[in-house]
């Protein structure tokens, strides 16, 4: 399945990264300047991606994924036509986005 880079997902969900992606220091996290250690930001929970002022993902440049080619891997897993179980409730946030124009939590 291929990701039609509609930037929806990027706009509406907050990624969280694994520890080798958090370690790698490749992407822009919301506390690195505060936090250096991985297990001290998972039990905070800041090792996730940094957002923009609107809550969109940092890397959301004119509705598209700047950083499509090395995105995080949950990022890659995600498919808002996927028919697996775990995404539903997020593909139904996707889906009232694009009905709304507004984000539609719970």
């Amino acid at each position: 399945m291929k990701c039609s880079q509609c930037g929806v997902c990027c706009k509406l969900f907050v990624i969280n990264l694994s520890e080798e992606e958090y370690r790698s220091k490749k992407y822009k996290t919301m506390f690195d300047e505060f936090v250096e250690d991985f297990e001290e930001a998972e039990l905070c929970g800041v090792n996730l991606l940094a957002q923009k002022e609107d809550g969109s993902c940092i890397y959301l440049k004119a509705g598209k994924c700047s950083i499509h080619d090395r995105r995080p891997q949950v990022c890659k897993e995600f498919f808002c036509k996927s028919e697996n179980k775990k995404f539903k409730e997020m593909i139904r946030q996707i889906r009232a986005y694009k009905e709304n124009g507004t984000r539609m939590d719970k």
